[in-house]
């Protein structure tokens, strides 16, 4: 099979979240080694929200941070969270356009911030962008880790044997159970995933499995199979920030594991409450990329 690269990438962004539509080339940077245009970083305790920056200062403030905890006696993350600094969902470092401040890569490992595609599955990420409408474009569920930085916030809750997620996105929501049940049978897959959890110290860590690989890792096309295994390290450096990280692997997909990073941010506002953004699976009004013969992503199921 052949993929044929695209002139242009349409990053199509969920209806609700941004204002605006913004084509932009995937993996676009400047030539010559030139800087790429963004607007500035902030901080998030005491740490440039700058990715890998945020990563390297987070992993240091850990080390030393007590954070507060539930009766349980395990961290405690409940409250509604949102990502430091939300884009239009390129992974990858890109350039500022209408709606998206723009950004360095979110992937610390590889240094280079790339993804480690396979020669294959390169060029089918251009395809993808030139060829489908992004899954959350169409409401369709985020998957993990989208659904940790996609646009719109959400709510953690904590039991004795589980950790909840509810997103104001399309009804989407995550329940990561603790209590060291195991995963449910490999020929099941879920949009969301299977999650299981397990407390390290002061920090939740992940393992997700059994994806039916129907999402995106954001608009611009970038993907994994059914067969993708994600870890998940969730930690609080402070009583209002988060560290998360993921390292995910899919050996039919990258020449090797890899992981992204980002800091989270607490909204403080005690008025504050979670509303839905209503969306319906499958939606394609309004969309431009209906107008111009984009499909629906059908996802990635490779042969044993």
């Amino acid at each position: 099979m052949s993929w044929r690269l695209p002139q242009i990438a349409p990053a199509v962004v969920a209806a609700g979240f941004l204002s605006a539509l913004a084509a932009s080339a995937t993996g676009q940077t400047p030539a010559s080694g030139a800087a790429v245009p963004m607007r500035p970083y902030g901080t998030l305790a005491g740490c440039s929200e700058e990715p890998a920056r945020f990563h390297a200062c987070a992993l240091d403030k850990a080390r030393t941070y007590n954070p507060p905890r539930t009766p349980d006696g395990q961290p405690d993350f409940r409250g509604h969270w949102n990502r430091a600094r939300v884009t239009s969902d390129n992974i990858e470092e890109h350039l500022e356009v209408v709606g998206d401040p723009g950004g360095k890569s979110l992937i610390v490992d590889p240094p280079d911030g790339r993804i480690p595609y396979q020669t294959w599955a390169l060029a089918k990420r251009a395809d993808n962008a030139r060829h489908y409408i992004a899954p959350q474009a169409m409401c369709l569920q985020p998957g993990s880790p989208r659904g940790a930085y996609a646009p719109g916030g959400y709510q953690i809750m904590q039991t004795r044997a589980s950790v909840i997620f509810l997103h104001d996105f399309s009804h989407s929501y995550r329940v990561i159970y603790t209590d060291g049940r195991p995963h449910i049978p490999g020929g099941i897959r879920l949009a969301m995933g299977d999650s299981r959890g397990r407390w390290e110290g002061n920090t939740l860590v992940v393992d997700a499995t059994n994806y039916n690989a129907k999402t995106w890792l954001d608009n611009e096309g970038n993907f994994f199979s059914d067969r993708v295994h994600i870890v998940e390290r969730w930690t609080l450096i402070a009583p209002d920030a988060l560290h998360y990280s993921a390292t995910i692997g899919d050996p039919r997909v990258y020449t090797r594991p890899w992981t992204l990073a980002f800091g989270i941010r607490r909204n403080a506002d005690p008025a504050y409450e979670l509303w839905e953004s209503a969306c319906h699976e499958g939606n394609r009004g309004e969309l431009p990329g209906s107008s111009v013969g984009l499909k629906p992503y059908p996802g990635l199921t490779l042969p044993d």
